[in-house]
């Protein structure tokens, strides 16, 4: 059976010392490893500047792996397939020795020639090393060459497509994997199962019995030490751009022809181009923005976002958004997606909240028990699905109480886990694209956001406006408010 599972390939981690690598990659190849999918035809080659041996990098990985319950049964022989290679991007002539330690390995391990490039480092390098893959000849192999990016992918629509275009002179589009750790996650590739695989869902999923749809991504922490990048991103484009338009393009796209990469991608891009560009003052009217202050959080002293390491002390960046997206299509005309995602909000959560349209008449008077019928999907911290629907109270007479049907799902995955790099790595080496970014995604979304960012950078906002521990600004209720409805709560569980 593991022989039938095993994907061979050479993996090449650019940025193999760094965060990313040994918190979530090397775990992630290692539960691929004790499943079967990576046995013995793999070997993975780590590259940065630090001049490293085999062995000081094995040690490394096997350090990465120690939280992992029982690994240290199988850790040396995953380690024994692990090389490293000092490497400097700019220099030619370092490419030559990666290619030459790539021919060997090929050939020691048995690889067909199937070769996967790992970019785990910043996107100014992308292109650069992109070209050079090409012109040093790693590509001149008979098996499959697949290359991931980690975002963010571009600042801006032009950035993105100037840097599309350098990976694009390297590989085809079909050979570019974007990475987006959301679309690991457990319940966010269940949405397609829920609304195509129930006939009671997908009948409803339209605007004759949904009010709205609310997606909500709030964590808890500040920006830590990533305030350099994060002041010139701001929650917009380090959220919304990918993540929770992503989240939405699942949630409002038509029902594929067929359950594949391309027909799947198809109707992302449908959805997407469906999505209301807003222009102007357009965007005040439906986009909120917010920055967190000072403040008290469960007895301890938090700074604002202006005081954090590297961080503007006049910042006009957002840590917070709010908006009414609409999609104009026959389906969705009419129904507002509300979003909203920030730091140092009351709750670390991921759910989408789906509303659906009160009954005509309410023949049981105004009782303030009969609440609405709303489909939640929790994506973290605890996974699973919730309908809340209405019943009678046990007792005489007619009275009504709220009752959840619940489903909770046996993984506890928590946010950017390996678990998720773990699916995503292995569709990759399976040539799965579906839920990783196309080209079309990316730029149909950065357009979006372009409109967005050119009226904000244009305006002060009276930032900060929330506090700590609060749910982000009273803006982003009002928002919600004036078309008759309210944010569904958010569950930490």
């Amino acid at each position: 059976m593991a022989d039938e599972l095993e994907q061979k390939a050479l993996i090449t981690i650019f940025g193999g010392t760094g965060d990313l690598a040994n918190r979530k990659l090397y775990p992630s190849l290692y539960h691929l490893f004790t499943k079967g999918y990576l046995k013995d035809h793999f070997a993975v080659i780590g590259t940065a500047r630090r001049e490293w041996s085999n062995e000081f990098f094995r040690e490394k990985v096997k350090e990465s792996l120690q939280d992992i319950e029982g690994a240290s049964e199988h850790a040396e022989e995953f380690a024994s397939h692990f090389y490293y290679q000092s490497h400097d991007v700019m220099d030619q002539e370092t490419y030559v020795s990666l290619k030459n330690l790539s021919d060997e390995l090929d050939e020691k391990y048995q690889l067909d020639g199937n070769r996967l490039f790992y970019l785990a480092m910043a996107p100014n390098f992308f292109g650069t090393i992109a070209r050079r893959i090409k012109s040093e000849g790693f590509t001149d192999t008979a098996g499959f060459h697949r290359l991931i990016i980690e975002k963010p992918f571009g600042h801006d629509l032009k950035s993105a497509e100037e840097l599309n275009n350098s990976l694009r002179e390297a590989f085809r589009e079909d050979e570019i994997y974007r990475i987006d750790h959301y679309l690991g996650k457990e319940m966010i590739q269940n949405i397609s199962v829920i609304r195509f695989a129930n006939s009671i869902i997908e009948s409803l999923w339209n605007n004759r019995y949904i009010d709205n749809i609310q997606v909500t991504l709030s964590e808890v922490l500040g920006v830590e030490d990533r305030g350099r990048y994060y002041d010139e991103s701001g929650a917009l484009r380090d959220m919304v751009q990918n993540h929770i338009l992503q989240i939405v393009s699942l949630l409002a796209m038509e029902p594929p022809i067929k359950l594949t990469t391309k027909e799947i991608r198809n109707e992302k891009v449908r959805a997407l181009r469906a999505l209301r560009v807003y222009e102007g003052k357009e965007v005040h009217q439906h986009f909120i923005r917010g920055q967190y202050g000072n403040g008290e959080v469960d007895g301890k002293e938090l700074k604002s976002y202006r005081e954090e390491e590297n961080v503007d002390p006049n910042s006009n960046t957002e840590t917070f958004v709010a908006a009414k997206l609409m999609i104009d299509n026959f389906r969705w005309a009419g129904v507002p997606f509300y979003i909203r995602t920030g730091k140092r909000l009351a709750t670390k959560a991921t759910q989408i909240a789906i509303h659906f349209k009160d009954v005509p008449m309410n023949l049981f008077g105004n009782q303030q028990s009969l609440g609405g019928n709303v489909l939640v999907i929790h994506i973290q911290p605890n996974e699973g699905i919730t309908l809340h629907l209405n019943v009678k109270e046990p007792g005489q007479g007619m009275v009504t109480m709220p009752v959840n049907l619940d489903y909770v799902h046996s993984s506890q995955d928590r946010m950017n886990t390996p678990e998720a790099y773990e699916k995503l790595i292995l569709d990759c080496l399976r040539g799965d694209a579906t839920y990783f970014s196309h080209w079309d995604e990316v730029s149909l979304s950065w357009n979006f956001i372009d409109h967005i960012a050119a009226v904000w950078t244009t305006t002060k906002d009276h930032f900060p406006n929330y506090k700590p521990g609060s749910m982000g600004p009273k803006e982003a209720d009002e928002l919600v408010q004036k078309d008759g409805f309210a944010w569904f709560p958010v569950v930490d569980e």
